[in-house]
């Protein structure tokens, strides 16, 4: 006998992605769990089995870009890709790849643009920026590739324009194989520059 779902607690869920979304959208969060805890505190929602998927938050994302931003999200979309491609093109000698919300389609104007980089170290592409003149901060991430396996990699925040960069390095091999995203738990999604400047010719506003 399956069980029947509640209309109510779907409605809520619903409600839940939607308030999760516009959140994200509008005050520049890309972490979901944050957003998912701001959305579950404005509606009063304490039972964590009403609390919608990280995949539901990125549908309805997405759909609140086409329903309140039709005329803005693509030339925004356009603009940090570009700029990603930029900030590639400088880090050419680490293999970038661009990840996260920008390759997605999901960044909303006040998204940073993710990078994945490859070195022996953080060191060299400290070096590699400040021989660019190009001021910078280290920090660490945390990134999951099992659900019981954290590994910590070096981060490289920058400003390429005037979009935030945040790159994390990973070790010359780690282009093998790439940590779970935070949307769905698979290997996260990577893309070059080549497949970037494909991406920006397929784009309307490309020309």
């Amino acid at each position: 006998m399956t069980k029947r779902s509640n209309p109510r607690a779907e409605q809520l869920r619903a409600a839940l992605a939607q308030e999760a979304a516009r959140i994200m959208s509008e005050q520049g969060i890309d972490d979901y769990g944050l957003a998912k805890r701001k959305a579950a505190e404005r509606f009063g929602a304490t039972d964590i089995a009403v609390l919608p998927k990280n995949t539901e938050i990125e549908a309805a994302l997405a759909a609140h870009h086409r329903l309140f931003e039709a005329h803005t999200h693509s030339s925004t979309l356009s603009a940090l890709r570009r700029t990603a491609l930029q900030a590639m093109r400088l880090l050419q000698r680490f293999e970038p790849r661009l990840v996260g919300p920008v390759l997605s389609g999901t960044a909303s104007a006040h998204s940073e643009v993710n990078l994945h980089l490859f070195a022996e170290g953080a060191e060299p592409v400290a070096i590699h920026l400040m021989e660019k003149g190009i001021p910078h901060r280290m920090g660490e991430r945390r990134l999951r590739y099992e659900p019981n396996r954290l590994v910590a990699y070096p981060v490289v925040h920058f400003v390429a324009g005037d979009r935030s960069i945040d790159a994390v390095v990973f070790p010359i091999d780690g282009i093998r194989q790439s940590p779970a995203s935070p949307v769905d738990g698979r290997p996260m999604k990577r893309a070059d520059a080549e497949e970037l400047e494909a991406m920006l010719e397929r784009e309307p506003t490309a020309s």
